[in-house]
């Protein structure tokens, strides 16, 4: 997904309860972008709660190991909420790897 500049990649997916399905293919993967700056998460409907999580794409081993209790997730209420979030974190990733231009280098 590209929001306003920014390219993201979302692995949604929904829970009854605190377990996530997830393959060991979607772990890899995701492990790998977020390894090489890849800005990616998991964002999961918790249809107990009815709010929504968001983990970072870093996160598969502890989401299929213990599932949403085991790792570190942000709840929203709603999207606008999430997305309101969101922006600074996709800014944050994406400024610590972009470097600085210097003309003078040119």
């Amino acid at each position: 997904m590209v929001w306003d500049g920014l390219p993201f990649w979302i692995e949604l997916k929904t829970s009854k309860s605190n377990a996530i399905k997830l393959s060991p293919h979607q772990v890899a993967w995701n492990m790998a972008y977020f390894a090489r700056g890849g800005a990616n998460f998991f964002l999961v409907k918790d249809l107990s709660k009815k709010d929504i999580v968001l983990f970072g794409g870093d996160q598969g081993p502890d989401l299929i190991k213990g599932g949403m209790s085991a790792a570190q997730g942000a709840r929203f209420e709603d999207p606008a909420s999430l997305f309101c979030a969101l922006r600074p974190r996709l800014e944050g990733i994406y400024s610590a790897a972009l470097r600085p231009c210097d003309p003078a280098a040119s």
